[in-house]
């Protein structure tokens, strides 16, 4: 395959955005943001193609992987009107495979993340159940070195208490009050703008294999193993 960088000018035109985010100074610079959108449909293209030579991504092309620049500013405080990076995500193929893949490209702040971001009600219930059960399993795969290479620890929003229905003294409480379960890796801009960052960025999706595959079997089978 063909190397693919991310380009200097797509994180030229970003930093200027940040100094200028209002719409007369995009209008005129639409053709710099044009270019940093190409740019970045090139490397996701890139990514979903190394995506899927060891997993099945549902997300069919780079381009439709990508978010809009532009924000949703109707009930924020904040009415800057643009994004100043440029994001996208990639959904698992079939019911079976459970949990997304994140990019973030941003100068000073770019990374990944994937796993779950707002549980269902019943999806939340049923991980936490397992968790009750026998915390073991996910514990293992938290305290792997690997894991804790890329990720170095589970992240998300958490209950400042126990959520209903557990124990606060239950010797996993500590998982069972997470509202969220994320795996995120940081990235300095060197390596965002080197070569290797694509194989870089796919390996990393890759190593969070082990708990993707944990909450599948978990959100596909009721608490008797059976599938659903």
């Amino acid at each position: 395959m063909k190397s693919v960088e991310i380009k200097r000018s797509t994180f030229r035109f970003l930093q200027s955005l940040k100094k200028n985010n209002n719409r007369e100074w995009f209008a005129k610079n639409k053709e710099l943001y044009l270019q940093a959108q190409q740019d970045l449909e090139t490397f996701a293209g890139a990514l979903l193609d190394e995506l899927n030579r060891h997993d099945q991504i549902e997300t069919p092309s780079g381009r439709k992987s990508l978010h809009r620049i532009y924000r949703d500013t109707r009930f924020s405080a904040d009415k800057t009107p643009y994004k100043t990076n440029i994001s996208g995500n990639f959904t698992r193929a079939t019911k079976s495979r459970r949990g997304g893949y994140y990019f973030h490209i941003e100068p000073g702040n770019s990374f990944v993340a994937g796993g779950f971001w707002n549980p269902s009600p019943p999806d939340m219930k049923r991980i936490r159940d397992e968790i009750a059960f026998d915390d073991r399993p996910l514990r293992k795969i938290l305290k792997n070195k690997t894991f804790i290479a890329a990720f170095e620890e589970l992240r998300g929003e958490q209950l400042k208490t126990a959520p209903k229905g557990f124990d606060s003294n239950h010797t996993a409480i500590d998982l069972l009050r997470y509202k969220q379960y994320l795996l995120v890796r940081r990235f300095p801009d060197k390596e965002v703008l080197n070569a290797s960052f694509v194989k870089e960025v796919s390996r990393t999706f890759k190593h969070m294999r082990p708990f993707f595959d944990y909450m599948s079997e978990t959100l596909t089978t009721d608490v008797n193993g059976i599938a659903i």
